[in-house]
């Protein structure tokens, strides 16, 4: 009996293991091609999105009498209208002498940093 089972052929450790790092290192590739192009799809939805909210509080404010900025809730988007951005984050929206600003924190979650996304954008060299 013991003889029948020396016949058999399989996998030894070392084959096993080749075969693993194979797919790890085939993992780590597409990983590498793949979670770039994740980071450029939420930006430009943001950029959209942010478009988006901007005419929509340009909106409001023109119905406005009384002059005061309006409140994200208060746009009466549907819901096919973001009120967040890519990373999930609400957006900021301010009034300003130009018109509403709607501002996204990007990547980092943080207001007020190089990676912001604007409507309308941050003019060069303005604070």
């Amino acid at each position: 009996m013991r003889a029948r089972f020396v016949d058999q052929e399989g996998m030894t450790l070392t084959e096993i293991m080749v075969v693993v790092i194979i797919m790890a290192l085939i993992a780590t590739a597409v990983a590498a091609a793949v979670l770039p192009a994740i980071e450029t799809a939420r930006r430009r939805q943001t950029e959209a999105d942010v478009a988006t909210v901007r005419a929509a509080a340009i909106r409001v404010m023109s119905e406005r009498t009384d002059g005061r900025c309006p409140t994200l809730d208060e746009l009466g988007l549907d819901r096919a209208s973001r009120q967040v951005d890519g990373w999930d984050r609400p957006f900021r929206l301010d009034c300003e002498v130009d018109g509403p600003v709607v501002t996204s924190s990007g990547h980092d979650g943080t207001f007020d940093t190089d990676d912001d996304i604007r409507s309308p954008p941050k003019l060069a060299g303005a604070r």
